[in-house]
């Protein structure tokens, strides 16, 4: 059931009833969404059920954006449904990911890559001293042996698959995922530390393995007929970027101070050559601890809802209060450069959940909604939907994982989708 928000201030949005209906999609999701790790990944099948939504009020769909695509996975069912696709993600981890997502590959191509990359391999030898130069962070993550391998893994990918086109950008996956399970990094933690009893993967049985995924998921992927896709490694809020004009918007923003994008992905941004320090890619990253701005004068500009929680926040927590401040006026931007791409009658659905710090909450939905109207949304509408994997697991320890024990930070076992219509 959607309900129509006109006065966020007095609307009880904890009070809006859970909706069937965006709780779970009708079939299998893809393997194809799952050849790549990726935090908090959006549900595929909510793109599907946006598209019957907007079948119900009369749309009719051309091109569908996503504004932080992250993995890519509304650029697939986008790609699936025939339909144009535009995104961006100003981490380049997660268009390298969304990019090798979109796509159709001949199995006989992929197969003939994958055998040849092997075949190269013990052909390669690594320079005696390339461990001792290494970026100093990769060293802290591998051993000798797996860096060494690593490098002659890469080194044989760059020799045997072209630059131009798709298919490079479809081993450097491969190669992107298997950086953590050959390291150090404590297995399923979303923060990055070593684990000292860990046995790092063998780099070629994991990289084998990993194609075998990889190919076996474009098998079954349904791709067909022909729409365009288009991905770039860009910030949304640059307004020296142009955006096209879209039909629907279908995203779920970052979650504010719950995940360092740049830091979970820095073994990929290290070894592709994205950053020499992967602490530059925090820069402009929305949800960031990071950010350097100028407090004091910004703080006038957040709508009412950010107001209040920002003040709470100041009491006792002010680094954290800062870093909401940012995020919500970056949220409130993104709901008018939002406006700004729709076509008249266009519809842009927000997939977003409310977060707490330390007995505070950061109502996120309340925001969104609020940000919405403010940017000219003739209407908005507000639903929730269960979150599965949380239900039973409302927290997180201190090492990120989720858990049942109330000490932990307390996890939304729901999220708000919010539709406005221009």
């Amino acid at each position: 059931m959607m309900i129509s928000v006109t006065n966020v201030r007095k609307m009880d949005f904890e009070a809006v009833p859970v909706d069937a209906f965006w709780n779970a999609g009708d079939e299998l999701e893809l393997r194809m969404h799952r050849i790549h790790a990726y935090p908090a990944k959006f549900p595929a099948f909510i793109t599907t059920k946006a598209l019957g939504y907007a079948k119900t009020r009369r749309m009719r769909i051309r091109r569908i954006a996503d504004v932080f695509c992250g993995c890519g996975t509304v650029a697939l069912e986008a790609k699936r449904n025939q339909i144009d696709f535009w995104g961006c993600d100003i981490n380049p981890v997660a268009t390298l990911i969304a990019e090798a997502k979109s796509r159709k590959y001949q199995t006989c191509r992929l197969e003939r890559y994958r055998n040849s990359i092997l075949d190269a391999w013990p052909e390669i030898k690594a320079e005696g001293d390339s461990y001792r130069v290494a970026n100093d962070r990769l060293r802290y993550w591998y051993d000798k042996r797996r860096y060494d391998d690593l490098l002659r893994l890469q080194a044989a990918i760059e020799s045997v698959v072209p630059s131009r086109g798709c298919y490079r950008q479809f081993f450097l996956c491969a190669f992107s995922n298997i950086l953590k399970s050959t390291s150090r990094w404590l297995t399923k933690s979303i923060k990055p530390q070593v684990d000292p009893g860990k046995k790092p993967a063998n780099v070629l049985r994991a990289f084998k393995e990993q194609c075998r995924f990889m190919i076996d998921a474009n098998a079954q992927s349904d791709l067909s007929g022909y729409s365009h896709v288009e991905i770039v490694t860009r910030n949304f809020l640059d307004t020296s970027m142009d955006c096209p004009r879209v039909d629907m918007i279908v995203t779920s923003p970052p979650y504010v101070t719950s995940y360092e994008y740049a830091d979970l992905h820095q073994l990929s941004s290290l070894w592709l050559g994205y950053a020499e320090d992967y602490r530059d890619l925090r820069e402009g990253s929305i949800g960031s601890l990071q950010h350097i701005y100028n407090f004091e004068r910004e703080l006038k500009r957040l709508n009412s809802t950010g107001a209040g929680v920002v003040f709470s926040l100041l009491q006792t927590h002010k680094r954290i209060a800062r870093s909401v401040a940012k995020y919500f006026l970056d949220m409130q931007e993104v709901a008018k450069r939002a406006y700004g791409m729709l076509r008249r009658g266009g519809m842009a659905l927000f997939v977003l959940g409310n977060t707490e710090y330390r007995g505070v909450r950061v109502d996120n939905a309340r925001h969104m909604a609020e940000s919405l109207l403010e940017s000219g949304f003739a209407t908005v509408h507000v639903t929730k939907r269960k979150i599965s994997k949380k239900i039973l697991t409302p927290y997180r320890d201190s090492e990120g994982r989720f858990s049942s024990d109330a000490n932990g930070r307390r996890v939304y076992g729901e999220e708000f989708i919010l539709i406005g219509r221009r």
